[in-house]
């Protein structure tokens, strides 16, 4: 296996990695139970004084905006996991080779 970072580089990813983790996770949560504190993220667009939207579309619009933020926020979560895989991994290598020197 090779050494890509050092130990001091590899600490700071395991530790950005569970923290993103832990963060993404739960705004992916809130995000799936539509909490309304994060309605101002949603990617809706907006009404023109021309358009005609009925409540109906809006709040589809708005159930769609939850879904997916909730799937956005836990696939990158997901790629935190890759990172923590790596840092640890790379964590671990330099802790064996400076045991053995």
């Amino acid at each position: 296996m090779v050494k890509v970072c050092g130990p001091k580089l590899s600490l700071c990813g395991l530790v950005i990695s569970v923290w993103g983790i832990i963060q993404l996770t739960l705004m992916g949560v809130f995000y799936y139970i539509r909490a309304v504190a994060l309605l101002e993220d949603l990617p809706i667009e907006e009404a023109t004084e021309n358009s005609n939207r009925t409540i109906d579309e809006f709040i589809a619009q708005v159930e769609s905006g939850y879904t997916q933020n909730a799937y956005n926020c836990w696939i990158a979560a997901l790629l935190y996991v890759v990172t923590l895989v790596v840092s640890g991994h790379q964590f671990w290598m330099n802790n064996r080779s400076s045991v053995s020197m």
